[in-house]
């Protein structure tokens, strides 16, 4: 385990002696004796039902050895003291993302030194998104996202939409190598993740311990730290000088100077909005965009043309309802929470229920776990009907749109550079079908 004297270093290699940073190094102190392993707290493997649960300890063992080591006379006290140390994520709540600590049986864990708040962390936007963008990947009760999590994602989606495709590929990259892990420790790697992110971003209405008042940052000698990215997906914003030199002092700007900056803006704005009009008016594929529908289904389905088109030819043969039940689970899986019940009811009537307009076919086996499944309904309620349908698809429609005449013919107008008109969804898409095709 990493010692005291390595917390705090700044980029130039001296130690912090923010206020901050003394307080980290305190209860880092009082972490390390709670590990110790003959005097510290008993870390154990618990067995529950059908599962166990590993290196876990109780609130009230905290309490205890607080009192019992550090000389504390009062359980309240033990009580707080605990609870700070846990509100800056030095061990947490398994079961909860509210960082509190209390004096029962609930189950803790100790953080990883790696995600201690002494390594200064400041974890961008972008390292949120490709949690939450990897957590939607896992199939997991455990790791199915919270109402205010599905929220963010959402949010943060819209924000980085031009660079949506990248985070992707970085979440689907890291629940790649998460997957190779072994089941325990992936278990326990999956909390403590969780944990630092309840930290640095807390349920709404929990205090946030990493936030920096601006009046202390100002009366620092250094008031601007180096940002760290959690996932490396960006570099630092400021100079990689070893030392920060003041900022010379320049002179306000002239009136006329403020214009020619005005001006030089409002032409880079005029410009790409230029660029963008004639982006959203393009809505023809190229060459290498259609060839690669033949790869695979995923490379069709992950095309919202793609996916338009092989919707329509499934149209065409009066057979869209499968392609349709798939793409409204998936929708399914990045609603809220609290939207998610009636969503279950509404694809269920439209798709499964006896006399369903869209009816599709599925085996008992499926058929009969989805009827269980709707009676306690969730983002995965359809997940075994959805796989069955997958694979059908798969194995029957797709091949039939590779060798299609339409697909066929748009593939060698591509090639001889002719236009072909990429035609919308089906008048009969409904408006969930429609916006899925496009978070997809």
């Amino acid at each position: 385990m990493a010692q005291g004297n390595n917390y705090g270093q700044s980029s130039n290699g001296v130690a912090d002696e923010s206020p901050n940073m003394l307080v980290y190094r305190k209860m880092e102190d009082v972490i390390a004796r709670m590990q110790d392993e003959k005097n510290g707290i008993p870390i154990r493997t618990v067995k529950s039902f059908l599962s166990k649960i590993p290196s876990v300890f109780s609130g009230s063992d905290i309490v205890q050895w607080l009192t019992k080591n550090l000389s504390i006379e009062d359980p309240v006290e033990a009580l707080h003291l605990g609870t700070l140390m846990a509100a800056h994520g030095y061990f947490f709540p398994i079961s909860d993302h509210v960082l509190t600590l209390k004096d029962d049986g609930t189950f803790y864990r100790f953080q990883t030194p790696y995600f201690w708040p002494s390594n200064c962390w400041e974890p961008e936007n972008t390292d949120y998104a490709v949690y939450l963008c990897k957590r939607t990947m896992q199939n997991k009760a455990r790791l199915e996202l919270a109402d205010y999590e599905a929220e963010s994602l959402a949010r943060l989606q819209r924000a980085f939409a031009r660079k949506w495709e990248f985070i992707f590929m970085q979440a689907e990259a890291q629940a790649k190598v998460d997957k190779k892990r072994d089941k325990i420790e992936r278990k326990i790697l999956d909390s403590q993740e969780r944990a630092f992110w309840d930290v640095h971003r807390p349920v709404p209405g929990c205090v946030n311990t990493t936030e920096v008042d601006i009046k202390k940052s100002s009366r620092m000698r250094n008031p601007h730290k180096t940002r760290k990215s959690v996932y490396g997906l960006q570099n630092d914003i400021r100079s990689h000088s070893p030392t920060h030199m003041p900022v010379p002092e320049t002179k306000p700007p002239t009136e006329d100077e403020l214009q020619q900056e005005i001006k030089h803006w409002q032409m880079q704005l005029d410009r790409h909005r230029l660029k963008m009009s004639k982006v959203a008016e393009s809505k023809e594929p190229g060459q290498q965009r259609v060839k690669r529908w033949g790869f695979g289904m995923d490379e069709a389905l992950k095309d919202p043309v793609g996916r338009e088109q092989f919707l329509k030819f499934l149209e065409s043969e009066f057979s869209s309802e499968n392609l349709r039940f798939w793409l409204a689970v998936e929708d399914l899986k990045k609603r809220p929470i609290r939207e998610v019940p009636a969503r279950v009811q509404e694809i269920w009537q439209e798709f499964l229920a006896p006399g369903a307009p869209s009816a599709i076919n599925l085996d008992s086996k499926s058929y009969d776990k989805t009827t269980q499944n709707v009676k306690d309904p969730g983002r995965y309620t359809f997940e075994d009907a959805q796989e069955h349908i997958y694979k059908l698809m798969k194995s029957d429609s797709y091949p039939r749109f590779i060798r299609s005449s339409a697909y066929q013919e748009l593939l060698q107008a591509k090639k001889k550079g002719r236009n072909i008109p990429i035609f919308p969804c089906h008048k009969n898409c409904t408006p969930t079908l429609r916006a899925s095709t496009n978070l997809l």
